[in-house]
């Protein structure tokens, strides 16, 4: 079970961080090189809704499996996906990127809407290995000329604060119409990840 203060208050958090990052973005059109690079880092996760469906659905499944999923699934996505990024940033190929994306997400909503009780090694695994793919896209979206660096750091960050979304959602799990409400959500990203899943193999 979640505590009654953890989850409002990542929420509030989020959503602090989440406007801060909204008035970064529009900033970001008069920044320099290095500045622009990590603001499009922070934009490009938020760019995507394949990306943000998965990444608030690793927070939607941590919350209801609880502690110490609920840290642990979140911090290991930006991780493997930093992994991914670099590997993107380097031009070595990642066979099926946008598969590997879109199954994330119907993976990810199956498992909200199913609210699977997974142990946490195979949960953990689960997120890591889509964290990759989603990785590899925004490292191989660089835009020219901006810091890889502060480029990588910046979707790492967005990445943590839509997990944060997720979580703060996932705090109404405590009651049986939040539980609902949750499974419903990974319906949502079960479709939407069927859509994807279409795109990218059509």
């Amino acid at each position: 079970m979640l505590s009654r203060s953890g989850p409002f208050r990542c929420n509030s958090v989020g959503i602090a961080i989440m406007t801060a990052l909204a008035s970064r973005v529009a900033w970001a059109h008069i920044g320099d090189g290095s500045a622009g690079g990590f603001v499009s880092g922070l934009h490009h996760p938020v760019s995507g809704l394949d990306h943000m469906l998965a990444m608030v659905a690793v927070g939607l499944w941590g919350a209801q499996l609880g502690m110490p999923a609920i840290w642990v699934l979140p911090v290991a996505f930006p991780m493997m996906m930093a992994i991914g990024g670099f590997l993107g940033l380097v031009g070595l190929p990642l066979p099926g990127t946008e598969v590997g994306i879109a199954l994330s997400a119907v993976v990810l909503g199956v498992m909200v809407l199913g609210e699977v009780r997974a142990k946490l090694a195979v949960a953990m695994i689960v997120v890591a290995v889509f964290a990759v793919f989603h990785g590899h896209a925004h490292g191989t979206e660089l835009p020219e000329g901006q810091s890889a660096l502060l480029y990588s750091i910046g979707f790492v960050i967005a990445t943590g604060l839509l997990h944060a979304v997720g979580i703060g959602i996932g705090s109404i799990h405590r009651w049986k119409s939040g539980q609902m409400v949750l499974r419903a959500s990974g319906a949502v990203v079960l479709v939407g990840g069927c859509f994807f899943l279409w795109k990218a193999i059509t």
